[in-house]
C-alpha cells in the first residue's frame, strides 16, 4: 500500500469513526459559534452609553467596535490557515481562550484604551467560523457536511440577534457595560469546555512553514483598508488621511499579491480567492456581509427612533431592538437545518441564489412599508429565511471544490471578504444617514433609512445574481 492510500485509509477509518461523537461536536461548534457571533454585535447598542461614561467623542468610541472588526479581519486567514497546518481544533481552542481573556480585560475596563485592547482580543475570536467549518468537512459523514455547516454558519445572525437582547436585558437594570462582558466571558468558558471534551481533528495536516511575510502585509494592507472605510466619515472622504489609508492599502495589497505569487508556501492561494469557483463564493460573500452588518447597524437605529418626535420609527428600548429580531433567529435555524436538503436537490449556487432573493425581499418589505411593529416582525421572519438557507449554502460553497488540507483558509477567506462587505455597509449607511437629516437636527429623514433599505435590498439581489452566473457556470456541482 502507498503512502497515500494509507493516508486515505486512515482519513476514512477516522470518518467512520466518527459519526457517533458528530452530533455532540456541532452541538460544541454551534455554541462557540454562536458566543463569537454575541460579542460582535452587543456593543452597537451601549456605544452611546460609553461615550458618556468615558467623555470621549463618537470617533474615539467607534474604536469600540472598530478595533473587534480590525482583530478579526487580521487573524481569521492567519488563523485558518494555521488551522490547515497545525489543527483546527488547537486553534479553535486558541480562539476560544482569547475570546475569554479579552472578555475578562473589557469586564474589568476602567479606561477606554483598555476596553478597546480587551474588544480587539476578543475580535480574534472571527476565525472560529471558518475553523468550524473546516472541521466539520474533515470529520463529518458526507451526508451531514452541508446540514452541519448550515447550523454553525447560521450561528452568526443568531448569535447577533442573541447579542442585542443580552444588551437589553441589561440595559435595563444597569448604565454599566461591565456585566454583558462578564457574560461574554462565562459564555466564552463552556464554548471552551464542550470544544475541548467533544471535538476532534481528523483532516490532514497542510504542513510547511507560516508566510510571516505575507501575514504582515496582509495585515498592514487590511488595516489601511478597514480604517480608511471605518474613518471616512469622520476624517472626510476627501482628506488627506483617508486619501493617504486607501493609498497605501493599495501599495500594501499589490506588494502583498507579489509575494504570494513568489513564495513557495504562501499564507493565500490567490486561486482560493479569485479563483473561477471561488470569486463567485467571495462575491457573494461581501455582498451577503454587507446586508447583515446593515440590519444589525439600520435597525436598531430604526427602532429606537422616536415616532412622535421625529414622524418615523417605533420608539422602542435596546431590548426591543433584540425582541423584534427574535422571529429571524427562529426562522434562521429552521431555514438553515433545511439548506442542506435544498442544497442536494437544486446544488449550492442556486440555493445560495434563493436566500439571498429573501433576504433582499425582506429589505424590500421595509423600504416600502416600516410604519408599524409588524412590518419589523415581518422584515425579520423573512430576513431569517433568507439569511439561513444564503449562509449555509455559502459555507458549502466556499470550501467543496478544494482540497481537504486547504477547507480552513479557503473558508477563512470567505470570512474575511465578508467582514470587509460589513465594514463598506457601516461606512456607506451611516454617510447617507449623516447625509440627508431633519433641518436643525442631527437626526436621519425617514427618506434616508428608506434608501438604505433599498441600497440593501440592492446588494442582497446582486448576490443572487452572482451565485445564478455560478451555478450556470458549473451545472453538476454538488456538496462535497
Amino acid at each position: 500500500m502507498t503512502g497515500a492510500q494509507t493516508a486515505a485509509a486512515a482519513t476514512t477509518g477516522r470518518r467512520a469513526a466518527g459519526p457517533p461523537r458528530t452530533g455532540l461536536t456541532l452541538f460544541a461548534l454551534a455554541i462557540a459559534g454562536m458566543v463569537v457571533s454575541v460579542q460582535q454585535t452587543l456593543v452597537i447598542p451601549l456605544l452611546p452609553e460609553l461615550m458618556s461614561h468615558f467623555h470621549v467623542s463618537v470617533t474615539a468610541v467607534t474604536w469600540v467596535f472598530t478595533a473587534s472588526l480590525l482583530a478579526g479581519a487580521v487573524a481569521t486567514p492567519l488563523l485558518s490557515r494555521f488551522g490547515d497546518m497545525y489543527g483546527k481544533k488547537k486553534m479553535i481552542l486558541l480562539v476560544l481562550v482569547l475570546l475569554l481573556i479579552g472578555s475578562v480585560v473589557c469586564a474589568v475596563s476602567g479606561s477606554l484604551g483598555v476596553l478597546i485592547a480587551g474588544r480587539a482580543l476578543q475580535g480574534v475570536s472571527s476565525a472560529m467560523i471558518p475553523l468550524a467549518i473546516g472541521m466539520i468537512r474533515d470529520t463529518f459523514p458526507r451526508e451531514r457536511i452541508t446540514t452541519a455547516i448550515g447550523i454553525v454558519s447560521a450561528t452568526m445572525g443568531v448569535g447577533g440577534s442573541a447579542g442585542m437582547i443580552v444588551t437589553g436585558l441589561i440595559a435595563d437594570r444597569t448604565t454599566s457595560h461591565h456585566p454583558v462582558f462578564w457574560i461574554t466571558a462565562a459564555l466564552a468558558a463552556a464554548g471552551l469546555v464542550l470544544v475541548a471534551v467533544t471535538a476532534h481533528d481528523a483532516g490532514a495536516r497542510a504542513g510547511g512553514r507560516p508566510d510571516l511575510a505575507g501575514a504582515l502585509v496582509l495585515a498592514g494592507w487590511l488595516v489601511c483598508l478597514l480604517l480608511a472605510i471605518s474613518e471616512g466619515n469622520d476624517w472626510g472622504w476627501t482628506s488627506g488621511g483617508v486619501i493617504a489609508l486607501f493609498a497605501a492599502a493599495v501599495v500594501l495589497c499589490g506588494l502583498w499579491v507579489v509575494i504570494e505569487l513568489r513564495v513557495r508556501e504562501p499564507l493565500v492561494r490567490l486561486s482560493l480567492l479569485v479563483g473561477p469557483k471561488s470569486l463567485s463564493a467571495n462575491l457573494s460573500s461581501t455582498l451577503l456581509g454587507f446586508a447583515m452588518f446593515a440590519a444589525f447597524t439600520l435597525i436598531s437605529g430604526f427602532v429606537q427612533s422616536p415616532s412622535d418626535k421625529v414622524g418615523y420609527g417605533l420608539g422602542g428600548s435596546v431590548l426591543d431592538v433584540g425582541l423584534y429580531m427574535l422571529p429571524s433567529t427562529v426562522t434562521m435555524l429552521v431555514a438553515s437545518s433545511m439548506s442542506g436538503t435544498i442544497a442536494r436537490r437544486i446544488g449550492p449556487a442556486y440555493t445560495l441564489a434563493l436566500g439571498s432573493v429573501f433576504a433582499g425581499l425582506s429589505y424590500t418589505w421595509l423600504a416600502v412599508s416600516n410604519s408599524h411593529g409588524y412590518d419589523m416582525l415581518a422584515f425579520s421572519a423573512i430576513q431569517g429565511i433568507g439569511f439561513g438557507v444564503a449562509y449555509a449554502a455559502l459555507g458549502t460553497l466556499a470550501v467543496q471544490h478544494v482540497p481537504m488540507d486547504q477547507s480552513g483558509i479557503a473558508s477563512g477567506i470567505n470570512s474575511l471578504v465578508r467582514t470587509t462587505g460589513g465594514s463598506v455597509a457601516g461606512a456607506v449607511t451611516a454617510s447617507i444617514l449623516a447625509g440627508k437629516v431633519i433641518a436643525g437636527t442631527e437626526v436621519p429623514t425617514l427618506g434616508a433609512y428608506e434608501l438604505c433599505f433599498w441600497i440593501v435590498a440592492a446588494g442582497a439581489v446582486l448576490a443572487a445574481a452572482v451565485a445564478v452566473v455560478h451555478g450556470v457556470r458549473h451545472p453538476h456541482e454538488r456538496p462535497a
